[in-house]
C-alpha cells in the first residue's frame, strides 16, 4: 500500500501497486480525498467503489509505503480499524483472484 503524489494537476492517490516500470505506475485505489467516503460506504455494506489508473513517470512527484508514523495510523491502519479488512485485499481483488487460479 502506498501514498502516490502527483504534479500537474496536483493530485494524491492511495492504493495498491500493481505495476510499477519506467514507464509509470498502476495502482488500484482511491483519491486520497475519497478515503473516508470509502470506508462509509464498506462499513454500510455497500460494494466499494475504487479504480484501476495508471500515472506516467512524468506525473509522479512521490511514492511512499503507507507507513505508520510514530503514534499517527497509516491509512491502511485506519481502514482495517475502522472496516476490519485488510485494504490490499479489497483494493487489489484481481490479484487476489489471479493467485488463486494459478494454484
Amino acid at each position: 500500500m502506498v501514498l502516490l503524489t502527483l504534479g500537474n494537476p496536483r493530485e494524491k492517490f492511495w492504493g495498491a501497486v500493481l505495476v510499477l516500470s519506467v514507464q509509470g505506475i498502476s495502482l488500484s485505489g482511491i483519491e486520497l480525498g475519497s478515503f473516508e467516503d470509502l470506508v462509509s460506504m464498506i462499513k454500510a455494506g455497500d460494494s466499494p467503489s475504487f479504480g484501476v489508473v495508471f500515472f506516467p513517470m512524468h506525473r509522479m512527484e512521490r511514492v511512499e509505503l503507507d507507513l505508520a508514523d510514530s503514534h499517527i495510523p497509516s491509512l491502511s491502519q485506519r481502514f482495517t480499524a475502522k472496516t476490519g479488512l485488510d485494504p490490499a485485499t479489497v483494493l487489489s481483488p484481481q490479484i487476489s483472484t489471479r493467485a488463486d487460479h494459478e494454484r
